[in-house]
């Protein structure tokens, strides 16, 4: 595994050609983009503007829960940014799932993902492209909403059992992990082709797992409430060779200057490291 800076998950609002270069600066070899930026700019551009750091990943670059013809309108312009991603060397796109809804009941909800997931996972096969699906652990997330959806690592993939295709897996992230109750055995028992992307970071102490914020969280090994070094070194004997990045949703880190944050990631993602 490799350690990627995502400017967005740390409040970094640069171009992304200075973010490219603070991110060599502070040691991470990899970093994720818009997709939308690498069709735009064309292969050659892209990948001159990298620099050499590997293109780590990118975010679906649209709703998955929209209306049947907005989705529609969004899979059918997908394989253009799919091929744009793999023109620059990229291989992974990831989603979250919310894990809740108000009008749709769990087996519905459950086969309108499969049915959707499915078709994006076609596009993205042909683009030897990996699609990671990210459960949300919190309870609070799903408090006051009528039905509860998957937010858990085992419902996540039975759903990505479910869909079927051999280029679908998890995005696991150390907050959803720890708030779903998940376990170091869990992540052991994966194989490494299970898991897509990585996300790393810390919560806060002295709040019960039940009512944690999804929005409140900390950098990894701030307050070492997550056992953060466990699950990297977890993910390294499944032999996981993804990216990492630090998503810690930090008002703290949101208030930072721009290298200063970067600076912090990289120096909290060094902590944690599997040695």
């Amino acid at each position: 595994m490799f350690k990627a800076l995502s400017p967005g998950a740390i409040g970094v609002n640069l171009p992304f050609e200075e973010c490219v270069a603070l991110a060599k600066k502070h040691g991470f070899e990899g970093i994720y983009f818009d997709v939308r930026w690498a069709a735009e700019l064309g292969p050659e551009k892209a990948k001159a503007a990298l620099q050499g750091l590997k293109p780590a990943g990118f975010g679906l670059p649209f709703d998955h829960r929209a209306d049947t013809p907005e989705f529609t309108e969004s899979v059918l312009a997908l394989p253009e940014m799919a091929e744009a991603a793999r023109a620059i060397g990229c291989t992974r796109c990831s989603t979250w799932v919310q894990s809740w809804h108000d009008d749709i009941e769990y087996a519905d909800n459950f086969m309108l993902h499969k049915r959707r997931f499915q078709w994006i996972c076609e596009v993205f096969d042909r683009n030897d492209i990996q699609f990671g699906l990210e459960f949300l652990g919190p309870k609070t997330l799903r408090d006051g909403h009528k039905f509860d959806f998957i937010h858990d690592m085992p419902e996540m993939l039975r759903l990505c059992f479910e869909i079927g295709a051999d280029n679908v897996g998890l995005l696991l992230d150390s907050w959803h992990w720890h708030t779903s109750g998940g376990t170091i055995d869990d992540i052991i028992k994966l194989k490494a082709g299970q898991v897509v992307d990585v996300h790393i970071n810390d919560a806060p102490a002295g709040v019960p797992v039940e009512r944690l914020k999804d929005n409140a969280r900390a950098l990894p090994g701030e307050t070492g409430v997550i056992d953060v070094k466990g699950f990297l070194q977890a993910l390294d004997r499944i032999f996981y060779k993804g990216p990492v990045m630090v998503e810690p949703f930090s008002e703290r880190v949101r208030r930072m200057q721009p290298e200063e944050a970067i600076a912090a990631a990289a120096e909290a993602m060094n902590s944690v490291w599997p040695s």
